[in-house]
């Protein structure tokens, strides 16, 4: 009998009768005992930036459900912090930069320095020792899109028109500040598999709001290239891509992207998800974070559809976004019994 870790083994294109599970952002507000723990930082970078913290924290759900994965605990957002931009986290407000608003502002951003990060490195380092031998462990980065949104515009917007306007403006400038992202983000990823991630994720979370033209050249191009990198550097670990919205693109994404992974949002389809993508790459997902809220009933007809539509091919059970903060625990209970009562 093979002891791969089962997340490993499914995102190596082997289906299980039981799929392995994890949950974005399950290391959150939703748990107490985090709740307790961040009470206690100063700031938000600072919970990320304090090793012990931020390894407690990846850890907490671990304990309470036995996921098969652990996600590492911190921020897409570090990358621009390592390139010299400020960023802050406001209270009930999210992240805020110094927004990046001419081609000069491009220019005049730091190189990245690695070596601010070093402590996720060193909070890998410790969950690492800490997990149990039968738990994957998952590094992650925002894609170059998604961060470079949040360095123009300075904040989140409902649709990040800052970001697309911008590059509509400033064609060569954007295309500079997204190749370095690339480049800034692989050499994160590699450091990250250095001190001992097993898995990766790409999180584009703002996909969904560019058009065709724009879709490609900002996120699945950037993308691919980080994955043939990363093969490149790291063939034995396998990448997900999380390309949040993009669904009238994924027939083909998946063969474009390359990557071993795929997840998908709420807002699709499983069954055509499934006929449209090679049956080789597995799916992650894509469970609605407002069912594991609603609980019950609901919940279970949620959770049956979703595995019914995977059956028979590689899957990671796994939300369509974040878990949300008033998710009850006991719903959380509930859905890891369900997924894996076989």
């Amino acid at each position: 009998m093979s002891d791969e870790k089962r997340l490993i083994s499914a995102l190596r294109g082997k289906a299980q009768d039981i799929p392995p599970m994890w949950l974005m952002r399950q290391a959150g507000r939703y748990l107490p005992e985090y709740r307790a723990l961040r009470s206690e930082a100063r700031s938000f970078l600072d919970f990320c930036y304090t090793p012990a913290m931020a390894a407690e924290v990846t850890l907490q759900p671990i304990r309470r459900f036995h996921f098969d994965a652990a996600i590492l605990f911190s921020d897409i957002l570090v990358i621009p912090d390592a390139m010299g931009q400020t960023v802050s986290f406001e209270t009930g407000e999210g992240p805020r930069l110094d927004p990046i608003e001419t081609p000069e502002g491009v220019a005049a951003l730091g190189r990245f320095d690695i070596e601010k990060l070093a402590p996720v490195f060193e909070t890998i380092d410790r969950v690492k020792s800490a997990l149990p031998k039968d738990v994957a462990f998952i590094g992650f980065c925002g894609a170059p899109w998604t961060v470079a949104s949040y360095m123009i515009a300075g904040k989140g917007t409902p649709d990040q028109a800052p970001a697309r306007l911008f590059a509509f403006r400033h064609h060569d400038a954007f295309q500079q500040l997204i190749d370095r992202l690339v480049e800034a983000s692989v050499a994160y990823l590699l450091r990250q598999i250095d001190a001992g991630v097993e898995v990766v994720q790409i999180f584009d979370s703002w996909a969904g709001v560019l058009p065709a033209n724009e879709f490609d050249a900002w996120c699945a191009a950037p993308i691919a290239r980080m994955v043939k990198m990363l093969k490149e550097k790291r063939p034995e670990v396998p990448v997900i891509a999380f390309v949040r919205g993009a669904d009238a693109h994924l027939p083909g994404l998946t063969r474009r992207l390359g990557a071993a992974g795929y997840g998908l949002d709420t807002a699709l389809d499983p069954k055509w998800a499934v006929a449209e993508t090679e049956a080789t790459v597995c799916l992650q997902g894509n469970l609605d974070p407002l069912a594991l809220i609603a609980g019950g009933a609901a919940l279970d007809r949620e959770v049956d559809t979703i595995l019914e539509a995977f059956r028979g091919r590689p899957h990671i059970f796994n939300l369509g976004h974040g878990i949300l903060p008033q998710t009850p625990i006991e719903h959380v209970e509930r859905l890891v019994a369900r997924v894996r009562r076989g």
